[in-house]
């Protein structure tokens, strides 16, 4: 496409409405965010908080709860005030996440914001920290797809009993753990710290809660970056049908670059024999588990991860190969247990917080028969993540606790956004993004063209971090002119290439800079989608 203009954001002041450190809305009183150094190695300017804010925003006054919270304070003379960061989820610790972020950006932009990293209502070192049901992905679960009455009761009965578990355990507090709620909690921050206004850089889901804090509060908005962009118009139940057909097509991206990589894997040269030998062998782990472990619905677990991002190819392909050309059960055991796995406690954090906020979002399906004419239907055509999504939202088909109405987040208030998006990404689809472009009056959507990653930068596309880095700089944003192959991108960058096998990239590595340099992104990439996780 042709070169965009730029349209550059005008810089806002910043003001101190109350003083700085401190809140006025939990409680009905002044309540302060305790800095105290934390700092680590890589970050040594580090520091951690925490925050009481309203349990129920309806009642300002009544019980509290408690928000974690940490910061790497800016450096220079002049402040361009907070910049929240969200990893996305819903039920990600945003902590780890201003670390990565002050230290990816350069420096001289980083130093003249406080990122601050949060964990959400419910989340990891908040309190409460939800655990609706400990245990709940041990290993080996039912086969996700139901192809018997059996199997079908089995994963109902589990379902059924994770949401009366949440209801029985944590009934006091369900209902308000949800996006606008969350949202809320971002102005409480935001007052906490003294800002007049927030800059906001947000992930997958975090889109969709960035899109609704500048819904409820637009006037306080100074920036908004979203990457990788939910659509709001199909929060949740359309959404996780949309992301099945997309992380299918991801699954045959991965078997025809199995295929490209024949001499190294074994597997064949033709994609179709490919993908058809990986369902083989969830057959014979359906029958079998691999390593008493290793079921179909951990084997799908196990690579869904390389549906969000591509640097986890080699890793999964030589665990596929040692499985179908040797038998080798410990490869598929170890690979679950770095990919699939759902990480212990962290994991039953996570999840709960997880179905909380989407069961309670917006309403699903109450009535099974729905799921079941929808689900069968769309694997017909997408046969592998359509049932393991179904069963992992499957609780909100029982969920304890009333359904809000979905946040319009129609908004002509804000000054210039900023969206990113590849065009391929399985777990938010392209047509989201559009559909927010056209929702967030005057905002830019910058398209890495023949992309299939998830959260697309600050993991190594340098056209891409340009965008993002000259936005937080100055407010600039690309203007494009409608026109060329990608009418709706006001610009395009190019996707990175795609992984080499990991011997070819080891021995390349040793003798070529160039491929050197491949590795860095790859290790910068992977650094990224482990902090991130894998979220639906």
């Amino acid at each position: 496409m042709a070169t965009p203009s730029v349209a550059a954001q005008p810089e806002l002041p910043t003001a101190d409405p109350v003083p700085v450190g401190w809140s006025t809305t939990a409680g009905g009183g002044l309540s302060r965010v305790a800095w105290a150094d934390c700092g680590t190695e890589a970050t040594p300017r580090l520091q951690c908080g925490s925050l009481k804010v309203p349990l129920d925003y309806d009642r300002p006054r009544g019980r509290t709860i408690t928000l974690a919270l940490n910061r790497v304070p800016h450096t220079a003379a002049r402040s361009q005030g907070p910049l929240l960061v969200n990893p996305g989820g819903p039920g990600g610790s945003g902590l780890g996440l201003a670390e990565f972020v002050a230290g990816a950006l350069p420096a001289d932009v980083a130093s003249q914001y406080d990122v601050i990293g949060f964990d959400p209502r419910g989340v990891g070192s908040s309190e409460p920290a939800l655990d609706c049901a400990p245990g709940y992905f041990d290993a080996p679960r039912p086969d996700s797809v139901p192809t018997t009455a059996a199997i079908e009761r089995a994963n109902l009965k589990r379902a059924e009993g994770f949401a009366r578990s949440c209801g029985e355990k944590y009934g006091d507090v369900l209902e308000h753990i949800n996006t606008p709620d969350t949202a809320r909690d971002m102005d409480t921050i935001r007052r906490a710290l003294g800002a007049d206004k927030i800059s906001y850089f947000g992930y997958s889901y975090g889109t969709y809660l960035g899109a609704v804090y500048a819904k409820l509060f637009p006037e306080r908005v100074r920036r908004l970056a979203l990457d990788s962009v939910v659509d709001p118009t199909g929060v949740w139940y359309e959404d996780n049908l949309a992301q099945d057909y997309a992380f299918d097509k991801r699954h045959k991206a991965f078997a025809r670059w199995v295929a490209e990589h024949e001499s190294t894997y074994g597997l064949g040269s033709d994609p179709d024999a490919v993908e058809a030998a990986w369902y083989a062998m969830r057959k014979d782990v359906a029958d079998d588990p691999a390593g008493g472990v290793v079921g179909p619905a951990e084997l799908e677990d196990t690579f869904l991860p390389g549906g969000y991002a591509n640097v986890f190819w080699p890793d999964l392909a030589e665990a596929f190969a040692a499985y179908v050309n040797s038998g080798d059960e410990d490869a598929l055991v170890q690979a679950y247990e770095d990919f699939g796995a759902a990480g212990g406690a962290a994991g039953d954090n996570g999840y709960s917080v997880y179905a909380a906020v989407e069961c309670q979002d917006a309403a699903w399906p109450r009535d099974w028969r729905t799921w079941r004419r929808d689900h069968w239907r769309t694997y017909a055509k997408a046969p592998f993540l359509t049932w393991n999504n179904a069963q992992f939202n499957a609780p909100c088909a029982f969920w304890p606790t009333r359904s809000l109405e979905p946040v319009d987040v129609t908004n002509d208030e804000l000054p210039p956004t900023l969206l990113f998006q590849a065009t391929d990404d399985a777990a938010t689809p392209y047509p989201g993004a559009v559909t927010v472009k056209n929702l967030l009056s005057g905002s830019s959507l910058v398209v890495e063209d023949g992309g299939g990653n998830h959260s697309i930068t600050l993991g190594g596309n340098d056209c891409l971090d340009g965008y993002l880095v000259e936005y937080l700089r100055s407010g600039a944003v690309p203007r494009g002119d409608g026109t060329g192959d990608t009418p709706d991108a006001d610009a395009v960058c190019d996707a990175l290439p795609e992984p080499e096998p990991q011997p070819a990239a080891a021995t390349a590595s040793a003798n070529s800079p160039a491929a050197s340099s491949a590795a860095d992104v790859a290790d910068r990439a992977a650094a990224l989608h482990h902090l991130l996780g894998t979220p639906r």
